[in-house]
């Protein structure tokens, strides 16, 4: 009777490494979701008016900065989201003129 209580209960703790191990899968809407939130909680990028699309694991960003540093800070912070396999950057540079 124990080694089937002992068998059940080793079945039972497999069972349950292996669906520990499989971790959801991370849908484009749910990419979306965390990019925006990490590039609005980012300190430098967080104030920056960007677009964000996702295609299976591939975000797009958009939109317009007036540094090169912000559109690589942008991507930088896009990259490390879970699930991001590659990130296309379409911010455009725009330089000030002054107003003379």
């Amino acid at each position: 009777m124990h080694k089937l209580l002992a068998a059940f209960l080793a079945l039972f703790l497999l069972q349950a490494v292996c669906l520990a191990k499989d971790p959801p899968q991370m849908t484009d809407d749910t990419i979306n979701d965390a990019v925006r939130v990490k590039l609005a909680g980012d300190q430098i990028v967080g104030v920056l008016s960007l677009q964000v699309t996702v295609k299976q694991g591939v975000v797009t960003l958009a939109g317009s900065v007036d540094q090169k540093s912000l559109k690589s800070r942008a991507e930088k912070v896009a990259k490390k989201v879970k699930g991001v396999k590659q990130v296309v950057n379409n911010i455009e540079i725009k330089t000030r003129t002054s107003g003379k």
